[in-house]
């Protein structure tokens, strides 16, 4: 099930250009991206981020319920604290993601996928004493490249966690010391949506500056952070996106596909891996999302894997995430075909390519192999180290 697209009131803005796909009904941007991107990176730029979806939960039962649901420990969320959450599908593929701030009386979830989450909670209550809304039409989401949570007397607001580790989390990082997303300061502040217009004239008159989502999306793909709709396909394990560090804790209760989970993380190896492309921009060309990610030239050239969000970075220039097979070699120079012919790809490695975590468990003794899974055999599509 699929929400109706909200045409936000500030596409009428002067230099306003309107974004597509997931972005659809938001501004792309306003006549001056490079622009737009700097000053979102001093702090002082909003973006409309009016098109998300916003689903509440309320009730006495609220956080217990959610806990059991998903893979992230909600049960204690205390007021004013961020996180995020996923809901997998019973084989362990990711099928939504939720960021997730309580007010004291009402769970708030932002996601790309409001209509099916609200769904399939409401399937969920049960006997339970909670209530669960699709409340997009009634609540915007404003971006700030601001960390700080809300003050007293403050909207309800969401700070991104990425890319820090949360308690149970782990990470697949290829370099565990340094993270580009520490740079990156993000939050959504919420607000009932008809005063969304004068929300942004408010900091407008404050000095700010109008963002597209050009500047949020560079800014993103810059911090390696996944995005549902577009890192996310049908067959995504949370690991092959190194999401274990935000959304997923590995020892709380049971929830559905917290089995692959484990499986995953102690005995297996996610089959892909994110990556980070360099993109050469000298022909101008830029890959579509979805393009294929090919290794080696003319007929002996395979697919890779593929690009799943493409930006122009102000000062890194033409960027892309990758989903591509684990096993790829991380030095290998990679070509994506598009309409202006191949475009060269270097790789920045997120996901490290022996697709082991920072806290794997040590490998299992021969006998005591057999006696968990079987040689060779692991969780969707993974494979056991060797010997």
């Amino acid at each position: 099930m699929t929400s109706p697209t909200l045409t936000s009131p500030m596409l009428m803005r002067h230099g306003a250009v309107p974004d597509a796909g997931a972005d659809a009904g938001v501004a792309w941007h306003y006549g001056d991206p490079a622009a737009e991107q700097r000053a979102l990176a001093a702090g002082r730029a909003v973006v409309d981020q009016s098109h998300l979806g916003v689903v509440s939960v309320s009730g006495p039962d609220r956080l217990t319920w959610l806990n059991s649901l998903t893979t992230q420990e909600v049960a204690a969320l205390a007021p004013g604290v961020s996180t995020e959450f996923m809901i997998l599908s019973p084989q362990g593929r990711i099928e939504h993601v939720a960021s997730v701030v309580d007010d004291g009386e009402t769970a708030w979830l932002i996601t790309e996928t409001p209509a099916g989450l609200a769904t399939f909670l409401d399937r969920m209550k049960f006997m339970l004493r909670v209530e669960v809304t699709d409340a997009t039409s009634d609540w915007a989401a404003l971006g700030e490249a601001i960390s700080a949570p809300a003050a007293q007397g403050e909207p309800v607001t969401w700070v991104d966690p990425w890319p820090n580790i949360a308690v149970g989390g782990t990470t697949y990082a290829a370099d565990t010391s340094t993270h580009p997303g520490t740079e990156r300061a993000w939050r959504l502040v919420l607000v009932p949506r008809a005063v969304l217009e004068s929300e942004i004239d408010a900091r407008l008159e404050s000095g700010w500056s109008l963002a597209g989502t050009w500047a949020s999306e560079a800014s993103r793909i810059a911090a390696y952070r996944p995005r549902a709709s577009h890192e996310v396909d049908e067959t995504t394990l949370p690991h092959e996106l190194d999401w274990l560090r935000t959304a997923v804790h590995l020892h709380k209760g049971c929830y559905r596909g917290q089995e692959t989970v484990a499986k995953v993380h102690n005995v297996g190896r996610p089959p892909r891996r994110l990556t980070m492309l360099h993109l050469d921009g000298s022909n101008h060309a830029i890959p579509e999302l979805g393009a294929a990610v090919l290794i080696g030239e003319g007929e002996d050239a395979k697919q890779a894997g593929r690009i799943t969000s493409v930006g122009r970075h102000y000062e890194y220039g033409p960027i892309a995430l990758a989903m591509i097979k684990r096993a790829t070699d991380p030095s290998a120079q990679l070509n994506i075909p598009t309409d202006g012919g191949d475009v060269a790809a270097a790789q920045e490695l997120i996901v490290n390519a022996d697709g082991f975590s920072a806290d794997r468990p040590a490998k299992p003794g021969p006998t005591m192999r057999g006696l968990m899974m079987g040689k060779g055999c692991a969780a969707n599509g993974g494979d056991l180290p060797e010997e």
